[in-house]
């Protein structure tokens, strides 16, 4: 494992035992030939999520394995990744295992591309053609993404899509606030970055249960939702800065 990795894969976990260490060999099969690290952040899982990684960097050395101490949710799991995070590309996907590794390329090749714009910081992935989840959850998915949409007007069809690449120092100057994973084009774009978004496939979950209800993430994104009109409407964007 390189100590000056080029990419970094963040994945928040909780409480997914039995998925995990199939995911980390998918995510290490979709790199290989890279220079690449794997971090699974575990959100202090009750299960045997936490062992199952230790366990498994005897078997992946581009394994690193970052354990919270409290509960803190999907973002606050992300945004720890990032802080450990060594590359300078960071790309994330669910622990479930429903956004399936070998689109990992997809995302990471379309962000580091030669002729990518300059300030190009963000590719997400989106599943609305392919998603894997029942009717409701797919229906009630659309309408959130469409209000967003609409409110933030971040061109954004799934930004619940949990595989996405992004450069790490745009990220580092993100506002952070609860369920801000969601809202990351939104984001980007307020502090003047592009983002661009391609086709990935989506599969069923296999092994666990999902963390979140329709309705208790229709309620979350809401509230957040007129938190971010709000910080919308108290940017202001230098363009950049020179040293004179």
């Amino acid at each position: 494992m390189s100590q000056n990795p080029d990419i970094s894969v963040v994945v928040p976990a909780y409480n997914e035992a039995g998925n995990v260490v199939p995911l980390a060999r998918e995510i290490a099969a979709a790199l290989e030939g890279r220079n690449y690290e794997i971090i699974f952040v575990d959100d202090c899982s009750k299960d045997t999520t936490r062992q199952e990684l230790i366990d498994a960097k005897a078997e992946l050395p581009a394994l690193r394995v970052v354990a919270h101490r409290h509960n803190a949710g999907q973002s606050r799991s992300v945004r720890t990744g990032v802080m450990f995070a060594r590359g300078t590309v960071v790309a994330t996907l669910d622990g479930d295992g429903q956004n399936p590794p070998e689109n990992l390329p997809t995302v990471i090749d379309a962000l580091m591309r030669e002729d990518a714009p300059e300030d190009l910081a963000l590719v997400g992935g989106d599943r609305s053609a392919n998603r894997q989840d029942s009717a409701w959850k797919k229906f009630a998915s659309r309408f959130g993404n469409g209000i967003r949409k609409r409110m933030l007007n971040d061109d954004c069809n799934d930004t619940g899509c949990g595989l996405k690449a992004f450069k790490r120092d745009a990220y580092l100057l993100l506002p952070f606030f609860d369920h801000q994973h969601r809202f990351l084009p939104a984001l980007m774009n307020r502090e003047g970055f592009k983002c661009e978004f391609r086709p990935v496939t989506h599969r069923h979950r296999t092994i666990g249960a999902s963390k979140y209800t329709n309705f208790g993430r229709l309620f979350a994104s809401l509230t957040d939702m007129m938190g971010m009109m709000w910080l919308n409407s108290r940017a202001r964007n230098s363009r950049g800065a020179d040293e004179v």
